[in-house]
């Protein structure tokens, strides 16, 4: 089979990269040649995608969602809620989740994020109720229709109000349950090496939610299969309040108490560590997925990713669940990151290249794929190119920070692994409002419990 002919995107309004002034080159999945202010490639028989209109980034990386919460969006039962009260009113309803709902809520926020510029998500799926047992190889089954590279991963819930946790009896799962389906879709589902298109990790869902065993056992597990661990970590004070009540201990020394205090590891949120603890993940190589717009909603409080990064922790991005977010567009993540530091620490120390370099090269340290998240010979061809053509840029002077300034939110075109996912601002294929219908039917099912409105 003859290797496919290399693609030059040629001459770009403006790239985030030095040395590509008239572009890059692209073949087989891979960036193969910047072409620099007045050259031409070096490859021949290029075939040429007129970029002149288009700001051409590094695909952006998602670090942290819950897919199946675009099913929940704006529920009236959970606003104006802190995050313990917040769970406790959506249980009940995720615990009506069918595989066809899921299903489409998976297929909306991937769409959502793949139209916003993202070509690497994760999503932390951990509520497993009676029939969703294989609600893992269902978001598999999505990403390869869409064809968006992801990092999956199994998680989970064991410690439910009867043992003292948060969630309800009907969706969480026992140890031994937890632990062969995840063994099972490691094994089925994980592929290794720079083209891996889809990833499995390991995910309890946080430490008020399992018990220390699943804990332990789930991280010699990662280490036995060479995956990834994540969990949700330091989001709130009640979770140091519960943490010191249950386990004696603040969270971020029972995670090292349970082996998880390493590179292996990427956690969600990361607001309420103190200096000391930010040298021991700076140390541990442990990272961070900074979810501005949740921390919001929620009034969780602010991730202070200055100190973090002066620690030595790598920050990325990621848009958490569309039930506290309620939206999965990484483009406006950014943005949102970018001013809510930017707020807090002044014109100095946050830039818009800083919010831009958390959703690439931050993103793609986070979830252990160091060929991701940049454009250089030899990365990824994971690329977002967004035009300026909306009346929201009109005016604009520097291209890239319109993008974050203005409020980009919509991508013209995205590239995954070498091939067009995103044509003309669309997913080619998709039928999007057949989807917003069949989606938006599930969810007032599900939230209604079958009764209608």
């Amino acid at each position: 089979m003859s290797a496919a002919k290399p693609i030059w995107i040629r001459d770009p309004l403006a790239i985030l990269a030095d040395g590509a002034e008239r572009g890059i080159v692209v073949r087989n999945g891979r960036i193969i040649e910047l072409v620099p202010a007045g050259g031409t490639p070096a490859a021949a028989d290029v075939t040429v995608f007129d970029a002149s209109e288009h700001v051409v980034l590094p695909g952006l990386i998602n670090t942290h969602h819950h897919f199946y919460q675009t099913l929940t969006r704006a529920l009236p039962a959970a606003m104006d809620r802190e995050l313990f009260p917040w769970l406790q009113a959506l249980y009940p309803v995720w615990a009506r989740m069918t595989p066809e709902s899921l299903e489409l809520g998976v297929t909306v926020a991937m769409s959502e994020l793949l139209l916003s510029g993202c070509t690497t998500t994760t999503d932390h799926h951990y509520v497993f109720p009676a029939g969703l047992e294989e609600s893992v190889d269902i978001e598999v089954g999505v990403a390869k229709r869409l064809g968006m590279r992801v990092l999956l991963t199994r998680g989970s819930m064991n410690l439910s109000q009867r043992d003292g946790g948060l969630p309800p009896d009907s969706v969480v799962q026992d140890e031994d349950t937890i632990l062969a389906d995840s063994a099972r879709v490691v094994a089925k589902h994980h592929q290794r090496g720079a083209d891996a298109m889809v990833q499995i990790a390991l995910a309890p869902c946080s430490p008020f939610s399992v018990t220390t065993s699943l804990m332990r056992a789930t991280a010699d597990l990662a280490d036995k299969l060479d995956v990834r661990l994540h969990t949700h970590l330091a989001e709130t004070e009640d979770e140091n309040k519960f943490c010191e009540q249950m386990y004696g201990c603040r969270p971020l020394d029972y995670l090292e108490q349970c082996d998880w205090l390493s590179a292996r590891t990427w956690l969600a949120h990361g607001i309420f560590f103190n200096a000391d603890e930010m040298k021991r993940l700076g140390k541990a190589r442990t990272t961070i997925s900074h979810c501005a717009c949740s921390n919001q909603l929620l009034a969780s409080g602010c991730c202070p990713v200055c100190e973090m990064e002066e620690a030595g922790v790598g920050i990325g991005i990621g848009v958490d669940g569309s039930a506290s977010n309620d939206g999965s567009n990484l483009m406006q993540e950014v943005r949102a990151a970018f001013l809510l530091q930017r707020a807090r620490y002044g014109v100095s120390r946050v830039s818009h290249k800083d919010a831009l370099r958390w959703a690439t090269q931050g993103s793609a340290a986070c979830v252990g794929r160091p060929e991701l998240g940049e454009i250089a010979v030899g990365k990824a061809a994971d690329l977002a190119l967004f035009k300026l053509d909306e009346l929201r840029f009109s005016g604009h002077g520097d291209p890239l920070a319109a993008l974050v300034l203005c409020g980009a939110h919509r991508a013209d075109r995205v590239m995954v692994a070498g091939n067009w996912a995103v044509v003309d601002g669309a997913i080619p294929g998709l039928d999007l409002p057949d989807l917003v219908r069949r989606h938006s039917a599930a969810a007032r099912a599900m939230q209604t419990g079958g009764l209608g409105k």
